[in-house]
């Protein structure tokens, strides 16, 4: 079943945001941009857990979450601690909600047109894998240059 194989990729990316955040040496470099690097690890990092608990938690598991994407990227100085729970909160949505599609719930139309076009749930839940592994690219090359070990 491709929910199986979904948690398992979600899984193994979600503890990759996990262990990116947990190597910045300076927890200051998380919220650094610099010439043409316009969003912080930090930054990213709320936007990926925004993204995913509103797209699968409030839309599909109707937890009642409320998606502020503007502070997404202008929080600032979140301690990494902090971060690090956002992060394990969302692998336990991305899962729990997962857990209760059925095939049928994957095939049918996703219920917002977020990319302005209907398609279906597990067409939209692919399309935020590959988002995530994206912005966790990004975060990593963050971390490269501008972490000061």
């Amino acid at each position: 079943m491709i929910t199986e194989s979904l948690q398992s990729l979600y899984t193994r990316d979600l503890n990759k945001l996990k262990t990116e955040i947990e190597s910045y040496q300076n927890e200051e470099s998380l919220w650094k941009i610099d010439k043409n690097i316009l969003n912080s690890g930090g930054n990213l990092c709320l936007h990926l857990v925004g993204n995913l608990k509103h797209f699968f938690g409030a839309i599909l598991g109707n937890s009642g979450y409320i998606r502020n994407r503007e502070k997404e990227f202008s929080l600032k100085n979140i301690p990494k601690s902090e971060l690090i729970i956002h992060v394990e909160e969302t692998l336990n949505v991305v899962i729990s909600t997962l857990d209760q599609l059925s095939e049928e719930d994957l095939a049918k139309e996703y219920p917002i047109e977020a990319l302005g076009y209907p398609m279906t749930t597990e067409y939209f839940l692919i399309h935020l894998f590959g988002h995530l592994g994206y912005h966790l690219g990004q975060i990593n090359y963050h971390r490269r240059l501008l972490d000061n070990f």
